[in-house]
């Protein structure tokens, strides 16, 4: 058996709360398997309280997340990634740094939902609605047999798994 960990990082722009999101549910539903991070290319340096509350919701675990600059995960003695995943489209359009482990990587964007207008209700809708979307594709990734895919059919379940919705 392959006791391998595999490294994920999850960038959005200013990694308050898809990122976050996601963070958390990798860690939570990867059993070990998985350990990821997020990070941002412009870091607000707080986590959208919604974005806590929703994972309390959810019965996830949100201890010691934080929100970071995406700098930290290309420093020397950074983790070598497996794997790296934008969540919003502005990140994904922006000049990456270079990533130890040479990742895949891949495209999940979606809406911000700490840009959504509206009663607190909608607002607490609109991240809960982006972290069972969230939730659904890291459970796909979680399903694939990442050991025995090869690159390249692993980069196209990857992408793949961007488009799907809830």
């Amino acid at each position: 058996m392959d006791d391998r960990v595999f490294k994920v990082l999850f960038i959005c722009t200013g990694n308050s709360a898809r990122s976050i999101l996601a963070e958390a549910l990798m860690n939570a539903l990867g059993h070990g398997r998985f350990r990821a991070w997020s990070a941002g290319s412009h870091a607000t340096g707080q986590v959208n309280p919604l974005a806590l509350a929703t994972l309390q919701q959810l019965d996830i675990p949100a201890d010691g997340l934080r929100s970071k600059n995406w700098d930290e995960f290309a420093q020397p003695g950074a983790p070598a990634l497996d794997f790296v995943f934008t969540v919003c489209d502005q990140a994904a359009g922006e000049l990456c740094p270079v990533w130890p482990g040479q990742p895949m990587t891949a495209h999940w964007g979606l809406p911000d939902p700490a840009a959504v207008a509206g009663s607190d209700a909608w607002k607490a809708r609109a991240f809960m609605d982006t972290a069972l979307v969230l939730k659904r594709r890291i459970e796909l990734m979680l399903a694939l047999p990442l050991q025995q895919l090869e690159r390249l059919s692993l980069q196209n379940e990857l992408d793949q798994i961007g488009r799907a919705s809830a």
